[in-house]
């Protein structure tokens, strides 16, 4: 083994134990934990996709009694078990095998004529979840904790802890929206969050039928 070689491979290995190795274990704690954050202590909880480990800690940690899916893009998402182990199970199975409730809301838009006469139906799903008290404490989710998770974390805000709409739009930005996102030119932010009217119910019945355009599996 010449001494060029062995120069390269002692190089090689400082870099991986200062670059590549401190990158993994960041990537592997960011996966495992994704934006977790507390909403209302002991009731509400948000964060983006976690693997199945993040998902039974998480439980374990908060005494989660339901896991709320948001991605209408993907139903029941197939979760990696951890950042280093890429195997899957469904959702719904992390949940059974958890203990915990699979809930799931596909956020939809409204025809833009209809706003804001109408709501989208997502908002009569959410209130339903959040009216029923054996559903907490819960965790909602998408699949990177921002915009689905957000807009409906806002409407909780305003809903249950009777935050304002500048309130619950300036967390939703400071959360990670992004100033780019949250304006008043997002039909999300507007008929999620700006339109927003606490206190109203609308029987889903009378929903269930009406036209609405599906999410197009933003973040």
């Amino acid at each position: 083994m010449g001494l060029a070689f062995l120069r390269w491979l002692i190089i090689s290995a400082m870099f991986a134990a200062v670059v590549v190795f401190p990158i993994l274990h960041s990537r592997n704690v960011w996966n495992h934990g994704r934006r977790l954050r507390v909403v209302e202590a002991g009731k509400m909880y948000r964060c983006g996709q976690l693997t199945v480990a993040g998902f039974k800690d998480a439980v374990e940690h908060y005494k989660l009694k339901s896991i709320v899916n948001l991605q209408d893009d993907y139903p029941d998402p197939d979760v990696y078990k951890t950042f280093w182990d890429r195997s899957t199970i469904s959702e719904k199975k992390v949940c059974e095998d958890l203990g915990v409730k699979y809930l799931f809301i596909s956020p939809d838009l409204r025809p833009r004529p209809e706003v804001p006469s109408k709501r989208p139906r997502a908002v009569e799903d959410f209130l339903k979840i959040c009216d029923d008290p054996s559903n907490y404490p819960m965790v909602i989710h998408c699949r990177a904790g921002l915009h689905r998770t957000g807009v409906l974390a806002a409407i909780y805000r305003m809903e249950y802890n009777h935050w304002t709409v500048n309130e619950a739009y300036r967390e939703m930005r400071d959360h990670g929206f992004g100033d780019f996102a949250c304006t008043n030119a997002n039909d999300y932010v507007i008929q999620y969050v700006l339109n927003y009217k606490p206190g109203i119910r609308i029987p889903l019945a009378a929903v269930e039928k009406e036209p609405r355009i599906a999410g197009v599996g933003s973040h």
